[in-house]
């Protein structure tokens, strides 16, 4: 599989990462930690050195509980990093997580070149059809209501058979508008308790049949460290050991923190798979 970003063809039969830059003051990990632009920058260098394939920046804390921000805000917080990154690495590949249209359409206008939304486009009606206007890669995840009331919302007829069959209907939306490049994101942590998580993570392979690229996002969340009882600090070695297991299930994207260690488990992966 591959997928066109900035006019260049990703191939994605070799595992990608994804970094994290969260431009926010309360993201569960690392808010606050790079609100600064500056700081972003040099952590986006850092990351694309340690070899990221993406950089995905994102105003908008989406952790359990999270307070809704502004749009405004929102703009306020991405729009100086994107237009930042593009400046000082062009060649880079810059996503931007969020699930507004508005905020999508500046951040691409200002050179972004790939749309991460958690809500797969029901929160926004004109997100898919600006998509595919503009022909980017376009991450859809799937969650139910919201960060701020997501937790509530844990009870499925058939976890995996649900989010296949949520997946079949957003596909088939942004298909009909004419969207190449969809990744789907089985969203770990939203709306989905802890067991539930873990028994995502071990049926990955069955969404292989939705026959577009898969995205895993499980760094340092709570089905680490609350199975572990450590904080998301002491959660690297976890992380690792789960992102082995998502790559075993067919993961061609992994979004993380570190993306040194994750380079690494996908070298490793590779490596096993080479000798088969």
């Amino acid at each position: 599989m591959t997928i066109c970003c900035k006019g260049e063809l990703i191939d994605l039969s070799r595992p990608r990462i994804m970094g994290i830059l969260n431009c926010t003051p309360d993201s569960f990990y690392d808010g606050g930690k790079y609100w600064d632009p500056y700081v972003a920058f040099r952590q986006a260098e850092a990351m694309l050195k340690e070899g990221a394939a993406f950089i995905d920046v994102g105003g908008y804390s989406s952790r359990p509980g999270a307070p809704d921000v502004s749009e405004t805000e929102e703009l306020k917080r991405v729009l100086p990093v994107i237009e930042g990154l593009v400046e000082e690495f062009p060649e880079a590949c810059i996503s931007v997580d969020t699930f507004r249209s508005e905020v999508a359409r500046k951040a691409l206008d200002a050179g972004a070149a790939m749309v991460n939304d958690i809500s797969a486009g029901l929160r926004d009606e004109k997100m898919l059809p600006l998509v595919a206007k503009r022909q980017v890669p376009y991450v859809m995840m799937h969650m139910r209501g919201t960060p701020q009331n997501m937790t509530e919302q844990t009870a499925y007829d058939d976890l995996v058979g649900d989010l296949l069959f949520y997946f079949s209907e957003r596909l088939a939306v942004a298909r009909e508008l004419g969207i190449t490049d969809c990744i789907a994101d089985p969203g770990f942590g939203f709306a989905k308790t802890r067991e539930q998580n873990f028994r995502l993570l071990g049926s990955l392979e069955n969404f292989r049949v939705l026959e577009v690229p898969l995205l895993v996002g499980i760094s340092r969340k709570s089905m680490i460290h609350k199975t572990l009882g450590i904080t998301p600090e002491e959660a690297l070695n976890g992380t690792t050991a789960l992102h082995m297991l998502a790559l075993k299930g067919g993961a061609q994207i992994l979004r993380v923190h570190d993306v040194k260690e994750a380079v690494e488990c996908a070298r490793l992966w590779e490596a096993f798979q080479d000798a088969q």
